[in-house]
């Protein structure tokens, strides 16, 4: 099998993604294909030589894992007006969304909450492949470093 060129953000994204979209990697191409919720399944709607392998589903982040990675990121954060309000979101209705918005008041810590999350994702998506068995690019896995602990 050739190498694979994947488009990492576009992995970032899909670990990241809307659960009522699915996303799936073509092991021959490397692209990746956002499928809506009344779509057929990538490769299914093939006349002859259905391959049904040949696509990998991405499943997007558990809610937890969102959970974590915001919390996470409060716990280095030592801004005294906004950890009791953004703690707040976190234990509250619709946390992720409440967390997000409660930035809006907060642009330095919402622009630091910005590359802390792509460093995360970045590390998730790495994550990804290592687990299914598929390699990053030769000096990609040393600029990212190894990332923490798994939720």
């Amino acid at each position: 099998m050739l190498p694979l060129t994947i488009d990492l953000q576009r992995l970032e994204n899909a670990l990241e993604g809307d659960e009522a979209v699915d996303h799936y990697l073509d092991l021959d191409t490397g692209e990746i294909f956002a499928v809506g919720p009344q779509a057929p399944v990538p490769g299914s709607a093939e006349k002859y030589d259905v391959q049904p392998e040949r696509y990998l589903p991405i499943d997007p982040l558990a809610g937890a894992q969102s959970l974590a990675m915001r919390e996470d990121f409060l716990y280095t954060q030592p801004d005294p007006h906004a950890h009791p309000l953004l703690s707040r979101a976190l234990s509250g209705r619709r946390p992720l969304r409440t967390f997000d918005y409660g930035l809006e008041h907060f642009p330095r810590l919402r622009e630091a909450w910005h590359a802390y999350r792509q460093r995360r994702l970045r590390e998730y998506a790495l994550e990804w492949l290592e687990d299914n068995g598929l390699e990053p690019a030769g000096e990609l896995r040393s600029r990212a470093g190894r990332s923490p602990a798994r939720r």
